[in-house]
């Protein structure tokens, strides 16, 4: 009950819709354009924004989407850290809107410490219980160490911490024996604040039939993390709590595009008629 009266509170809206800021690849990643410097990451970050926020969305959520191949959470360094910072610090003085920051590989206490000196409102967490194969390796869980970070930060209050259960992009047989309703009551179980349901890659829907059976067993705020669409929302959108939503608002739905602004309206459009039956 207190973590949904405090999604409540930052975002002042039923079922908020955050949009993703996908950061193109920073300083020290094999991406990196370092003949463009930081100036033109700046400027691709701060126009999506710009669209996603004139486009209607009622939060918005900021990552090093570019950095592949992502590093694993203990080797996530300064540069990442550096740089994030002054991205979002940027974004900040633009716009006045709820802001979170999404580090990977589950860098949740590198997402806590921009949050707290940037003023955001949640970060979000691949694994924050258990453990899970990426492409990058054995992620096991940000829990145990981040919880104690948030709270050595001082801030409970202040920044949210959204969950995945069995996050997309990921082999999950090193917890096959347990069943999703299992690994999300373990999330919840290490605190966290909202549970983020997903299908299996980026942009597919999570089984409806899932959500409901998530929904029955964890009493903290549920998010649709992948999937939700124009074709989907009527289904899913009254299933949860809000929802992440990255492609949807791309051009030709594809997640390296620019964000475009007429498909962010038309999303928002539908999801206000929804809120209001």
């Amino acid at each position: 009950m207190k973590s949904a009266i405090k999604l409540r509170e930052i975002f002042a809206v039923e079922k908020p819709i955050i949009g993703m800021v996908h950061l193109r690849p920073l300083p020290g990643s094999p991406g990196y354009r370092h003949e463009h410097g930081m100036k033109a990451i700046v400027e691709a970050g701060m126009e999506d924004a710009s669209r996603l926020i004139e486009g209607g969305v009622d939060g918005i959520q900021i990552e090093n989407q570019g950095d592949w191949p992502f590093l694993p959470p203990r080797e996530i360094g300064p540069e990442t850290v550096a740089a994030v910072s002054a991205i979002v610090a940027r974004i900040r003085d633009r716009f006045d809107v709820p802001t979170g920051i999404n580090i990977h590989l589950n860098g949740v206490c590198q997402a806590l410490a921009i949050a707290v000196a940037t003023e955001c409102r949640w970060v979000r967490a691949f694994e924050l219980a258990n453990a899970y194969v990426a492409p990058s390796g054995i992620v096991e869980a940000a829990g145990p160490r981040a919880l104690r970070f948030r709270s050595y930060l001082r801030a409970e209050e202040e920044v949210m911490i959204f969950c995945d259960y069995h996050v997309k992009h990921g082999s999950h047989q090193l917890v096959a024996d347990k069943s999703p309703v299992e690994l999300a009551r373990d999330v919840e179980a290490s605190l966290a604040d909202a549970l983020i349901i997903t299908g299996r890659e980026t942009g597919s829907a999570p089984d409806p039939s899932e959500i409901a059976a998530i929904r029955e067993a964890v009493s903290i705020p549920l998010l649709i993390g992948s999937g939700l669409s124009l074709d989907t929302m009527e289904e899913l959108l009254p299933m949860a709590d809000g929802a992440i939503v990255g492609s949807a608002f791309k051009a030709d739905r594809t997640l390296n595009n620019p964000v475009d602004i007429q498909m962010v309206r038309e999303f928002m459009r539908a999801a206000r008629a929804l809120r209001r039956t």
